[in-house]
């Protein structure tokens, strides 16, 4: 019996160590002193290199969109809601959540295996014993990089899956373009649907990155503890954006 309280005590103390550990490096990634040219070289790498992905995968999302769409309406002769249907599901769901999931696959996992690399070669001992900062010079930018990127791919990824889906709704299938934008915009409400989308890529953008440079910067400095960190990023990160995800929808519509 005093050996199962005694387990349960180091499972707590624990968890309650790493608890605050992540804390502290999540204050210290938040409010360090960073220099402009390292988060722009990291928005660069984050953002601007996530640029391709987003703009495909949002395509070909509105494509299917756009085909499911008309053709679910069609069986009830409500083919002119298809701007509708397609705004909403993108903005209001699709948009931020499959932008984080692929952000999470693409510039999370690569920013666990930078910085595990960067501590398998001693690159951060390397700048601890020339007085340098590694939460300044390294963790903060990227921190701060990721924070930044993801809500504006979130709405590039909304812009290129609406043109999507009215390209084939319009232009293929031979809906009516006026009746595509006007429902359009009769339906789609900034606070209530876009300003939610927003709320929900900063929230995503915030946990994907603290768990992508967490991972890399407490990873075992070997081969297999990068690649075993780079999976945690993207399993634990996929895995917050949905429940974070159903957390917030449930919040926002009551």
């Amino acid at each position: 019996m005093l050996n199962k309280i005694g387990a349960l005590g180091r499972i707590a103390l624990t968890f309650f160590g790493d608890l605050g550990e992540t804390g502290v490096f999540l204050f210290k990634a938040i409010f360090g002193p960073i220099r402009f040219q390292d988060l722009l070289k990291q928005l660069y790498m984050v953002g601007v290199l996530s640029l391709a992905i987003i703009i495909v995968s949002g395509g070909f999302i509105g494509f299917v969109l756009g085909l499911q769409g008309f053709y679910t309406l069609s069986r009830f002769s409500a083919e002119s809601a298809l701007g509708q249907l397609i705004s909403l599901s993108i903005v209001r769901e699709l948009g931020p959540v499959v932008t984080g999931l692929l952000f999470a696959g693409r510039a999370g996992s690569a920013l666990t295996s930078e910085i595990g690399l960067m501590k398998a070669t001693e690159q951060l001992s390397a700048l601890k014993m020339m007085g340098v900062d590694p939460m300044r010079r390294i963790i903060a930018p990227r921190f701060w990089a990721g924070q930044i990127s993801l809500p504006i791919l979130t709405l590039i990824f909304s812009a290129v899956a609406i043109l999507g889906g009215y390209w084939v709704g319009v232009s293929w299938l031979g809906v009516d373009g006026g009746s595509f934008w006007n429902n359009m915009q009769a339906s789609v409400e900034f606070r209530a649907d876009i300003l939610n989308g927003i709320i929900k890529s900063v929230v995503f953008g915030f946990v994907v990155t603290w768990i992508s440079i967490y991972q890399g910067f407490t990873c075992v400095a070997t081969a297999e503890g990068i690649a075993k960190a780079t999976t945690r990023t993207v399993v634990y990160g996929s895995l917050a954006i949905l429940g974070m995800d159903f957390l917030l929808t449930a919040i926002m519509f009551n």
